[in-house]
């Protein structure tokens, strides 16, 4: 009967220092205590524990966690209470503080984290409230920083998830974002009504100058051909007389030429042609007024010689 209990014995004891041997893994911290009181923190790695003597009280999470909390009824300065639900990003930095520092941490900043937003929104309105997520994420997040701070817990940011206005704030507010939008839809359809106008009357006033500049170019190259065209007449004409001049023409030559102008009179549209009875004496005349013309130039030219 004595060898059975002392084996009974043996095995409880190598059950018990079996079990007393406690692995920490990575990102957990065990809070130890010996006879109720604070022993030491256990980090990674494999330690012993006395049986009846020691015990883990608290084994913590190193790692940063994230809490939502459920929507919070607020009410803003003025006087309108809507939802506002938060998530809060903390993390351990002292174990030992986190087990000892209050009864139940998770609890303690849920509900420090709805009286710190209550306080924050109180001193907001409604369209504060709606365009300051920054500014209620910073202040949350130094509030409940400071106040964790005891317990071993750093705050290290603080989101405004949802913020919920009541129905009829909400029901205002998308008709004022309606009218908005169909206001700056109505500018922006009479500006571009107003370019289009102003483009087509810069347009129009265009070709209106366009069409003035090419006539007006028009008619100055028409003007230039015909100056041109009477410079090469006259040219012409001044040329023939100096041929006729150069080729020092006879009274012969000048009778000629006195009948071809009676011929071209005579093919001309009157009925009633009137011909000199004297053709003769009509060519001697022209040679004379010839003569005279060629004397009237040259004596210049004698007159100069002269001097």
């Amino acid at each position: 009967m004595l060898v059975p209990a002392i084996i009974i014995f043996v095995v409880i004891v190598l059950i018990l220092l079996v079990s007393s041997f406690r692995l920490v893994s990575q990102t957990n911290m065990y809070v130890v205590e010996r006879l109720g009181g604070y022993l030491t923190t256990w980090d990674v790695g494999i330690h012993f524990l006395i049986p009846f003597v020691d015990r883990v009280v608290s084994q913590v999470s190193m790692k940063e966690q994230i809490r939502d909390f459920a929507p919070q009824p607020v009410i803003t300065k003025d006087n309108l209470t809507m939802q506002i639900d938060a998530v809060v990003f903390f993390q351990v930095t002292d174990p030992k503080l986190f087990a000892y520092g209050v009864n139940n941490p998770l609890a303690a900043i849920e509900n420090l984290s709805a009286t710190t937003l209550r306080n924050i929104i109180g001193d907001l309105d409604l369209d504060q409230t709606l365009t300051s997520r920054d500014l209620i994420n910073t202040k949350m997040r130094a509030i409940l920083d400071e106040a964790t701070d005891p317990w071993g817990i750093k705050v290290n940011r603080v989101e405004v998830k949802n913020i919920i206005p009541p129905k009829d704030i909400r029901e205002a507010l998308e008709k004022q974002l309606r009218a908005e939008r169909e206001k700056r839809e109505a500018i922006l359809n009479a500006e571009g009504d107003k370019r289009a106008a102003i483009l087509r009357a810069e347009g129009e006033a265009e070709s209106v100058v366009l069409r003035a500049n090419a006539a007006k170019q028009e008619r100055i190259l028409a003007a230039e051909g015909e100056a041109e065209a009477i410079f090469k007449l006259k040219e012409a004409e001044g040329l023939g007389i100096k041929l006729i001049k150069d080729a020092k023409a006879d009274q012969a030559v000048i009778q000629i030429k006195a009948f071809e102008a009676l011929a071209k009179v005579a093919d001309g549209q009157s009925t009633k042609i009137v011909i000199p009875s004297n053709i003769a004496d009509l060519s001697s005349l022209i040679l004379s007024a010839t003569e005279i013309a060629q004397s009237s130039k040259e004596t210049p030219k004698t007159t100069k010689a002269a001097k």
